[in-house]
């Protein structure tokens, strides 16, 4: 099974994946992040 990874709005195979340096998510570490909480086994 081949490694897949989501770049720059395509899927590509991971060999073939990469970001320029001059990125600015690269540089400063730019991310997206979600959290869900979680009570009662039902998310609030």
């Amino acid at each position: 099974m081949s490694r897949i990874a989501y770049v720059n709005g395509q899927y590509r195979d991971m060999r073939d994946a990469s970001v320029n340096i001059e990125d600015r998510g690269y540089q400063f570490s730019d991310g997206v992040y979600e959290v869900c909480e979680i009570r009662g086994g039902k998310v609030v």
